[in-house]
């Protein structure tokens, strides 16, 4: 909670007391309240513009968490660059966290909800966190996102192995609040748009096990939506019963990420997908859900942009959650998570977890025999053998699973998939989301029949 009185600057961060509500408490508090809460991506440069920002993120209407997502100067440690482009005046893409210094942070965190609790997830991609890491607790921040895998192998060049001394420094160091902190995987979304479901399940899992090890006892699972409502619900349940089954008892929950692949370009497209994921959320029981606008495929969103898609998601949800699933066109949801993605993802974390007992040295085994091989990836611990598909009934499936433990059937005739094939599946739910939009169809996915259902109330 926030606290009446912040700490001098030069006191070590152990003792440092956070600035805003405890960020799992408030995911936990809204989920009891039946409430999805939703968050934007926002990152603005400058004091003002972070402000603003936030400042618009809790009076929407919705249950809402904010953003501070830094720039990539931040994200890859050049910290001098950040604040050259600050004293200059120059762009950036983010907020530079370590640039500004803890205290300015500080302060603008404890003018944004005037004197309401408000919590706020600091979010940016860097393979090598420690900095990050303390820059935020310094200015009374609990929560990031990222991961030893997640935020290595799609992002950088960074020998795995440094990112996973890295990330277990970081989660120490989260660890050793007196106030607890919380850390979200971003293992869900590892090129998600191309990547079958149970390995981004397992991932996700894996990286939470590992945060576990180093300490956290506040953290989050993600998954990125993809080209299959259906196979989307089983993947949802599927991490709900992995994260049962090897988290203890540790606070968690889901978080699910709006498609994070080539987004439509008509605005009634991207309001279709976007409620789509919505409607996801809340037949899979998601506790938070992370927006995109419908001016993604065209510019950076505004905060206009972004309060209007925290609001359409949020609307979207909480019909969603009054109807009955046959009305969405969903089949029974399995509460046990029992279906293929479970099966796959729970091969998967098997064969990591033999490896050894330290997951950290795990997952390293893991990339090395190919036992983890995340399709289209061209970092260099990453094995590069695996490949996937969209088959004929929207489903992400594995073409080729390399040295990992699965079984696999590949479409008749596939050996090689050509640079126009790879293409149209990056471009497959722009085009599906699209085409129905400029046909004049209510949509593609669910939030049709959720539309129809409500026009009939």
């Amino acid at each position: 909670m926030r606290t009446s009185t912040l700490p001098a600057a030069g006191a070590p961060a152990a003792v440092r007391r956070r600035s805003t509500t405890p960020f799992g408490a408030a995911v936990a508090a809204a989920a009891a309240a039946g409430r999805l809460v939703v968050q934007p991506r926002m990152g603005f440069p400058d004091v003002a513009g972070m402000l603003t920002g936030l400042r618009a993120v809790t009076a929407a209407d919705a249950t809402t968490v904010g953003t501070v997502t830094l720039d990539s100067y931040t994200r890859v440690g050049d910290h001098a660059s950040a604040r050259k482009a600050l004293d200059e005046g120059s762009d950036l893409n983010g907020f530079p966290i370590v640039a500004h210094g803890a205290d300015v942070t500080r302060d603008m965190i404890a003018r944004v909800g005037g004197g309401a609790d408000f919590a706020i997830q600091v979010r940016h991609g860097s393979p090598l966190p420690l900095g990050i890491v303390q820059a935020l607790l310094d200015a009374g921040l609990d929560a990031t996102e990222g991961g030893p895998v997640s935020y290595c192998l799609p992002y950088s060049r960074t020998p795995l192995a440094e990112a996973v001394t890295a990330w277990a420094d970081s989660c120490e160091l989260l660890a050793e609040q007196v106030d607890g902190a919380h850390l979200e995987s971003f293992g869900g979304c590892m090129l998600g748009q191309l990547c079958p479901p149970g390995l981004l399940v397992a991932i996700s899992v894996l990286e939470g096990m590992f945060f576990k090890q180093h300490g956290l006892r506040s953290v989050s699972l993600s998954y990125a939506q993809g080209t299959s409502f259906a196979q989307d619900v089983d993947a949802i349940g599927a991490m709900r019963r992995l994260a049962g089954e090897l988290l203890g008892d540790l606070q968690w929950h889901v978080v699910l990420y709006t498609y994070m692949g080539v987004f439509p370009r008509t605005p009634a497209g991207a309001l279709s997908l976007l409620r789509d994921s919505a409607v996801l959320a809340a037949v899979t029981g998601t506790e938070r859900m992370i927006v995109k606008t419908p001016a993604e495929a065209h510019r950076i969103p505004t905060v206009a942009d972004n309060i209007q898609a925290l609001q359409e998601a949020a609307r979207a949800a909480e019909s969603a959650a009054r109807l009955p699933l046959d009305a969405l066109g969903v089949a029974a949801v399995d509460p046990a998570g029992d279906n293929p993605v479970y099966a796959e993802a729970r091969a998967l974390i098997d064969a990591v977890l033999n490896l050894d007992g330290d997951i950290g040295t795990a997952l390293l085994k893991a990339f090395a025999k190919g036992y983890l091989d995340v399709p289209y990836c061209l970092h260099a611990d990453n094995a590069q053998r695996s490949r996937s598909y969209i088959a004929g009934d929207g489903t992400l499936q594995w073409q080729s699973a390399g040295s990992m433990p699965l079984t696999t059937t590949a479409p008749a005739g596939a050996r090689q998939l050509r640079a126009d094939a790879f293409l149209d599946m990056l471009n497959f739910v722009q085009r599906r989301y699209d085409d129905a939009a400029l046909e004049e169809l209510p949509t593609a996915g669910p939030s049709a029949l959720l539309s129809s259902a409500l026009l009939k109330d």
